[in-house]
């Protein structure tokens, strides 16, 4: 299909949304927005057109997607089976930013799973993401779902306006729905239900109280990694990561970091919290760029705030360390594995 990045402007949004729902039933690769982040989407149901999607990306292969849905009823059409604390779950968090990872039916298309024998299911709240899936499911007759990973280049910095997507791919997407800029701004929590108790396998937009809640203070493992099974999407060492190289320390070492760079000849910029500096060590003279102080206006400005900065080809970029809490959980798990890139030229 040709490249068309968000078809003619002057349409109505509800034609567009039946125009993308027509290129997904023909194959094509839409972006949308979520609550979360916007989404690379293509028609589960069509192993080629997922095959772009992997291709547009530059995603490997074995790494799976998530399928996203327009209501909780249609979780049956893809998941062996459903236990009651996934209903639970569902009832208490979809639509919403809660992905469950479920036993695959055997005709879930292994592209979408990674060649796993398991699938990543959520619902989104956003109301243009529902109306899409929604038009989807009118064309096709039959409960569907969207294969989305975040639409942005594998590794890189997620996608939180669909002016980003456009700029990470160009004409290589066959239409952008824009629904503004995403509420949560940071990716949805994991939950895997294959074992004999939820396991958390990415901390996101959905904290770990609002989780207790339902399944009780011992009802829920903490084990997000890269090494653990199944595979989820954005739990690799290296993932999030802005071109800008990035390193977290202490806000007392801020100053001290950062004079050992400029002596080296670096452009260095700092990246902190927006909050009192009295009583901490006074910083050099450089750019200094502020995030709000609350964890939840933190994660919604993260990202925008990550790709601005790479336009002014910094050399280094110092951010301040969150505090280490568990309602931070999410932002420390993105910054940490978006620092990667800088720990290993310092090794190097």
């Amino acid at each position: 299909m040709t490249g068309m990045t968000a078809g003619p402007r002057h349409l109505p949004l509800s034609k567009l949304i039946t125009q993308a729902a027509a290129r997904l039933r023909d194959g094509g690769v839409v972006a949308f927005p979520t609550e979360t982040v916007y989404g690379l989407g293509a028609d589960a149901g069509n192993p080629e057109a997922v095959r772009r999607v992997f291709e547009i990306k530059g995603r490997p292969a074995d790494h799976p997607l998530i399928v996203h849905l327009a209501e909780a009823a249609h979780a049956d059409a893809w998941a062996a089976e459903v236990p009651e604390t996934a209903r639970l779950l569902m009832a208490r968090f979809w639509p919403g930013p809660l992905t469950l990872v479920l036993p695959a039916r055997d005709e879930v298309p292994r592209e979408v799973t990674g060649g796993q024998d398991s699938v990543a299911l959520r619902a989104p709240s956003h109301p243009l993401a529902l109306s899409l899936l929604r038009a989807l499911a009118g064309v096709s007759g039959h409960p569907v779902g969207l294969a989305a990973p975040s639409a942005n280049r594998f590794g890189q910095v997620s996608p939180t306006e669909a002016w980003h997507v456009r700029a990470s791919f160009g004409g290589q997407v066959d239409q952008v729905l824009d629904g503004g800029r995403c509420r949560y701004g940071m990716e949805s929590t994991i939950v895997s239900l294959l074992g004999e108790r939820p396991r958390v396998l990415r901390p996101g937009a959905l904290p770990m109280s609002a989780l207790r809640e339902v399944l009780g203070e011992d009802g829920i493992e903490l084990s997000a990694g890269a090494s653990l099974a199944p595979r989820v999407p954005g739990t690799l060492a290296a993932h999030y990561a802005p071109v800008t190289p990035l390193e977290i320390h202490a806000a007392a070492d801020l100053g001290h970091r950062a004079e050992t760079l400029l002596a080296r000849g670096l452009r260095v910029a700092v990246l902190r919290r927006n909050r009192s500096m009295r009583g901490k060590p006074a910083l050099p003279p450089l750019p200094e760029f502020l995030l709000p102080a609350p964890p939840a206006a933190y994660a919604r400005g993260l990202y925008a705030r990550l790709r601005e900065l790479d336009r002014f080809a910094f050399d280094r970029l110092l951010v301040e360390a969150p505090p280490d809490e568990e309602i931070w959980w999410a932002v420390n798990d993105r910054l940490s594995r978006a620092a990667a890139s800088a720990r290993h030229l310092e090794r190097s």
